[in-house]
């Protein structure tokens, strides 16, 4: 048998575990991917359990090891995860105390109402906004109300683990217990001009930086994991979007990017500078060595998420094939704001309910899946305008994850922006992306070129600037009305 130089990449998100076994060009191997529950046992809170996020992570990894040959290398390993969640776990034995609340929980938003006024601030020195978005209001709320976590803490025992760090210290028995810039960034604690524990963010919330991990580079000495009787370095961690970003080969200014999963994203390089715009993020690109580069990010809370909730709780659809079918079949225009979980970029409005507007007798369940479709489209939009605006356009980018296998949402989404949209073929634009910076790491040669598929299909803007504009208009005088009527209206 021919022996085989392989990458590995380990790629943790949200809703699923992967693992993924690279050869040198970028061609999928083997893979193996196991379920992850989200529990929400109130409105607005989303949790995981941590050992379920790890083993079913390494539950996917001995899989794809076990279909190795004899004579196959992995050279190295790379670890991809969804980024604002955060685990509660001791020091040195890693063994959790608390529910992991998810990027996409929002139990913490009382915390974060009083610093409304200090927002300038804190996206000065964080890229972000005080938001229950990210850990930092979390790790507060458990603090508060969580005597295991309290009685850690007071312990000196504590420690608040991006996923990575969780993931990452499981896997090599703790010989790095740390957080790159990607993942250290989404606790809302770290400068990110220094990219180090910022005193002011800490004091904000009342946090020590000693419950918080160290800071290194994302490619790099992560440590050995060793298991199936292999030895393979991890050489990278990094955060899942910047990840895509990679994997997709928009790792460079000007470069852009749009990731659909359980949240959808849109990513623009702006290279070694951060830039600021208001509602948008100023978010670390991943760094080997010394290199630094930056994106504006605009988030969406619930991209799959809405299509899970219309399937799950409405019956509205039976599966992602539902969304193209929506589209052929729909006759009559709906609006649909989708908000659960709250707004992202660029409103960071947590108070904002769901909402379809536009329905009559004549309404069917394919006008609100495509309503709900072109909802988070237009949601990228906003974040898309405000790049505009500021002077970074994207005027071309390459799309990945689930929904972006939609031809008819892309093709809306292509003409929402008024950009060409391209699909690549390689669909594990996440875990290709940590498998590339691991093999930076290693000092393989040219590893880029594994990010080099081909353009599946391209999505250009079908209407013109008038018609855009015209429903940019329609859509925002419904967004602003959905959001003065949340305020207006109590539903409890």
């Amino acid at each position: 048998m021919k022996t085989r130089d392989l990458l590995l990449a380990l790629d943790q998100g949200s809703s699923s575990s992967r693992a993924v076994l690279f050869d040198l060009k970028g061609k999928i191997v083997a893979l193996a991917q196991r379920p992850v529950r989200t529990k929400r046992p109130k409105a607005g809170w989303a949790e995981h359990d941590p050992l379920e996020l790890a083993k079913t992570l390494e539950s996917a990894l001995d899989s794809v090891l076990s279909k190795l040959g004899p004579k196959d290398r992995v050279l190295a390993a790379g670890l991809a995860v969804q980024r604002s969640t955060i685990v509660f776990c001791e020091k040195g034995t890693f063994k959790p105390v608390a529910p992991a609340p998810s990027w996409m929980d929002g139990r913490a938003a009382e915390i974060v109402a009083p610093l409304q006024e200090r927002q300038g601030e804190v996206h000065g020195l964080s890229g972000l906004y005080a938001t229950p978005y990210y850990s930092a209001p979390k790790i507060r709320w458990f603090l508060d109300r969580e005597p295991k976590v309290r009685a850690l803490a007071d312990a000196g025992r504590l420690l608040c683990a991006p996923v990575s760090t969780f993931i990452a210290a499981r896997l090599t028995k703790g010989a790095v217990v740390a957080a790159d810039p990607t993942c250290a960034q989404r606790t809302l604690l770290m400068n990110l001009d220094t990219a180090s524990w910022d005193p002011g963010l800490l004091a904000l919330f009342g946090l020590s930086a000693e419950i918080l991990p160290s800071i290194r580079s994302s490619a790099g000495d992560w440590g050995v994991i060793e298991r199936k009787g292999r030895k393979i370095p991890l050489l990278a961690t990094v955060g899942d979007q910047q990840s895509a970003a990679i994997g997709l080969g928009a790792a460079n200014e000007g470069d852009a990017v749009a990731n659909y999963g359980t949240g959808a994203f849109l990513l623009r390089h702006t290279g070694p500078r951060p830039e600021r715009a208001p509602g948008l993020l100023a978010s670390a690109a991943a760094t080997v060595g010394s290199l630094r580069g930056y994106y504006l990010e605009g988030t969406v809370h619930a991209a799959g998420t809405s299509f899970e909730w219309l399937k799950d709780n409405l019956g509205l659809m039976k599966d992602s094939k539902a969304i193209d079918e929506a589209f052929k079949k729909s006759k009559r225009r709906v609006l649909m704001l989708p908000a659960i979980g709250g707004l992202g970029a660029p409103r960071w409005d947590y108070k904002t309910k769901t909402a379809f507007f536009g329905l009559d007798s004549q309404t069917t369940h394919h006008d609100l899946v495509r309503a709900t479709a072109e909802g988070l489209c237009m949601l990228l939009a906003d974040a898309a305008a405000v790049m505009t605006a500021c002077g970074s356009p994207v005027t071309r980018a390459r799309v990945a994850g689930g929904l972006s296998r939609s031809d008819a949402m892309m093709s809306f989404q292509a003409d929402a922006l008024g950009a060409v949209l391209e699909r690549r073929k390689e669909v594990e634009a996440t875990a290709l992306g940590a498998a590339i910076l691991a093999a930076k790491a290693a000092g393989l040669p040219d590893p880029e070129r594994m990010a080099d598929a081909k353009v599946e299909k391209a999505f250009a803007p079908k209407s013109d600037e008038t018609a855009r504009a015209k429903r940019r208009a329609e859509w925002t005088a419904f967004v602003e009305s959905t959001q003065r009527l949340s305020r207006e209206i109590s539903l409890a």
